[in-house]
């Protein structure tokens, strides 16, 4: 049995071998050691909470291509504060009322199949959310899902941003919609969070014109899993930063940094935001500067080929076992990883019951339960060593 962290043991809680990927429910990913040491060493000692910001806004720019970029406590916040942003601007009055948006534009535009319930992040701002579309393209029509005069039918005065899901299969492209929001002067936000690797994609969504994009700090990147990344346009995330950080300090003593708040653009300083409830501390933003920094030396195309190996073990040991149907499949759907796809279909054990049995146990173990519905689960190895992979198989044959 692969060996687990002491602690949990102290706890009395069961760890969990993860073969599921960088779902936030079981950890996300594994923190680089080095991001461990810069947040362990952070709290030994204070730093003013702006300047660490507005050095990850320096980096994250420099890796985005973004005019600027802010961290918050996690994927889902940035969303929020990138909701905030574009319903109050540089608007002070606006920023303290929210959620309330009573006389300011607070509609988001979205293409009914990029609707999740993450979609909730920008509710939480007060944002009110205008979905088009429909599902056509499922029936196998030949119609798409969303055409993209519907975007442009859709937004009006009342319209604050539109939203954009990114995933391999989600329609139509980035450019299009961006090109219609920008004939209306209505931003972007694009939701990139589990978008990692490439690194590539680090630039690609500002290169294509989104005047925001949220990334995970928690996932591939390996930061701290509290922490999410918003990159984009200076006066939005000036705004993100406006209604985040701190704002007890009387104006004689209030001295933002220059290059993340521009104190020209205020008539004071602001009310706390409604970002506030998502701060983070400067353990964590010690801790996802580090990760990022690495993220970018690594070898992606190494990494991605020991996923690939390592999957491929997998599904040639669960290929073995009586009435169990392997293949792996590419970057798709949300994975970013080669996936196993075990199918039981013909096998004696459901797959339902096989996941929750495994799920039980102890350490418990967790694999990709997205298809069930179609007698499927998935071994992602993005979280996984070689040993935890073997035990992984083990298990699943000994659950069948």
């Amino acid at each position: 049995m692969p060996e687990t962290p002491d602690i949990y043991d102290e706890l009395g809680v069961p760890a969990v071998i993860n073969a599921a990927g960088t779902k936030t429910r079981i950890g996300g990913s594994l923190i680089r050691e080095e991001a461990v040491e810069a947040m362990a060493d952070a709290a030994t000692g204070f730093a003013r909470i702006s300047d660490l910001q507005a050095r990850a806004s320096d980096l994250v720019a420099e890796v985005t291509g973004a005019d600027a970029g802010y961290v918050a406590s996690g994927a889902a916040a940035a969303m929020t504060l990138g909701a905030a942003a574009a319903i109050a601007g540089d608007d002070s009055g606006a920023m303290a009322r929210l959620p309330d948006t009573e006389g300011v534009a607070s509609d988001i535009v979205m293409a009914r199949t990029h609707r999740t319930g993450y979609d909730h992040a920008l509710r939480a701002a007060g944002a009110d959310i205008v979905d088009v579309g429909t599902n056509d393209y499922h029936l196998g029509t030949g119609a798409t899902n969303v055409e993209p005069w519907e975007y442009a039918d859709a937004i009006d005065d009342e319209t604050a941003a539109v939203a954009y899901v990114q995933k391999p299969y989600t329609q139509p492209p980035l450019e299009t919609v961006v090109e219609i929001a920008h004939d209306h002067d209505v931003p972007v936000i694009v939701d990139a969070a589990a978008e990692l690797p490439p690194a590539s994609n680090l630039e690609r969504f500002v290169d294509l014109g989104a005047d925001l994009v949220v990334f995970s700090g928690g996932k591939a990147i390996r930061g701290p899993q509290s922490t999410g990344i918003l990159a984009g346009r200076d006066d939005l995330v000036e705004s993100a930063a406006l209604q985040h950080l701190d704002m007890h300090a009387a104006d004689e003593a209030y001295e933002p940094p220059e290059s993340l708040v521009d104190v020209s653009d205020l008539d004071g300083v602001p009310r706390q935001g409604i970002g506030r409830p998502m701060k983070v501390g400067k353990e964590e933003l010690a801790g996802v500067i580090k990760a990022l920094e690495l993220f970018l030396e690594e070898d992606h195309d190494a990494r991605v080929a020991e996923w690939r190996e390592r999957a491929e073990r997998v599904a040639d040991r669960l290929a073995e076992s009586e009435g169990v149907d392997c293949s792996i499949t590419g970057a798709e759907k949300t994975a970013v990883a080669p996936e196993v796809v075990a199918d039981l279909s013909d096998a004696d054990s459901s797959a339902a019951d096989l996941v929750a049995a495994l799920r039980r146990e102890e350490p418990r173990v967790y694999v990709g339960a997205d298809g069930l519905h179609e007698s499927t689960f998935t071994v992602n190895p993005m979280c996984l060593t070689d040993e935890e992979a073997d035990y992984v198989v083990e298990r699943i044959r000994a659950n069948l």
